[in-house]
């Protein structure tokens, strides 16, 4: 049932959190101007290591369920959503930023925060609720349609329109290739290709097909040093997130609300398709969560080449140290009660 005093325990337990509380410190560090320093080589480590991690384990969960009906519809759920969420976010922020750079907000937003998605796991743990094995694959189907629809968006009326549709649908000339952004060829590409995709997907193809026999062997691996991990990672984000306020301020107050107006508005998608697709509360809270979140690795990593004209000193911070630290710190407390009164839970 929703009522404050429950909104405000799972605030106070997810705040209580380490890996919380290790963002503040990061964020804190960066602000006091900390020499406080990750090795970048050892914060891509933990990034693989948590990809691995998050798909592995659900590999495993997904090999005990099996395919069913509903796997399928949460999957195909988040695609919808991956797609939809671009369409909107792009009119109202057009006239703003400007076509290339909406467009580079949209698919971001569009997309999905593995980090975030853990995190939701996370509370899913702590508050003992299940959520299916599926949930990774659906994460990961969210990336693509978001970033195709952006780079069209990007496209769409463009002065050079002939030029771009002939860029989409063959290999554009050499001369041309110096001028104008790849085309979706070149973006899917990426996608596919992106270590985080190939890495996620992977790991849960071998926890599918990985026994239990020889899964608990691993265990210390993928299950025991988790959240120390994670704990180390979330340090590094908010030392990131902490550097960039600044680049933010300077964006101005509107790329500043957006960042803190978007999640909630895309958690009601989620939402509604969750309960039109009738996932279980488990999985329509882990949709809600990734309605609400945004791409900071994976996608800009394909706008860059696809659209390189976007901004990213925008669509970047506004993901990692906007969104991102709103939706940790108090999208996922209002997310979980929403979705407990949503799903009717007393």
């Amino acid at each position: 049932m929703l009522t404050l005093a429950s909104l405000a325990d799972v605030w106070k337990a997810n705040l209580l959190s380490p890996y919380i509380l290790f963002f503040f410190l990061g964020v804190i560090a960066a602000l006091i101007r900390s020499d406080l320093r990750i090795p970048k080589a050892f914060a891509r480590t933990m990034a693989l290591y948590l990809l691995f991690t998050i798909g592995f384990k659900g590999g495993l969960e997904l090999r005990k369920s099996g395919f069913t009906q509903e796997s399928m519809l949460a999957i195909a759920a988040a695609m919808v959503l991956s797609t939809l969420t671009p369409l909107y976010i792009f009119p109202l922020l057009k006239k703003k930023l400007g076509q290339a750079t909406a467009a580079g907000v949209a698919a971001t937003y569009g997309s999905v925060s593995a980090v975030t998605f853990i995190a939701a796991v996370s509370l899913l743990q702590q508050r003992e609720l299940p959520s299916g094995g599926h949930m990774v694959a659906a994460m990961a189907a969210m990336e693509f349609p978001a970033l195709i629809v952006g780079v069209l968006l990007a496209r769409l009326g463009s002065k050079n329109a002939e030029a771009v549709t002939s860029a989409v649908s063959s290999h554009a000339s050499s001369d041309a290739s110096h001028k104008k952004p790849h085309g979706l060829k070149s973006v899917l590409l990426e996608s596919v290709t992106n270590g985080s995709i190939v890495l996620l997907m992977g790991s849960m193809l071998v926890g599918f097909i990985t026994d239990t026999k020889n899964a608990a062997l691993t265990a210390p691996l993928w299950k025991d040093l988790f959240y120390g991990i994670l704990c180390f990672y979330l340090l590094d984000l908010g030392l990131i997130a902490g550097r960039n306020i600044k680049q933010l301020l300077k964006a101005g107050p509107f790329v500043i609300a957006a960042g803190f107006v978007l999640p909630p508005l895309n958690a009601m998608l989620g939402l509604a398709l969750a309960k039109l697709a009738n996932l279980s509360h488990g999985d329509g809270f882990l949709l809600t969560v990734m309605a609400a979140s945004a791409s900071y690795i994976a996608a800009p990593a394909a706008l860059r080449i696809a659209v390189p004209e976007a901004k990213a000193s925008i669509y970047v911070p506004m993901a990692l140290t906007l969104t991102f630290p709103f939706n940790i710190m108090i999208g996922l407390p209002v997310y979980w009660a929403v979705c407990e009164w949503a799903w009717k839970v007393n």
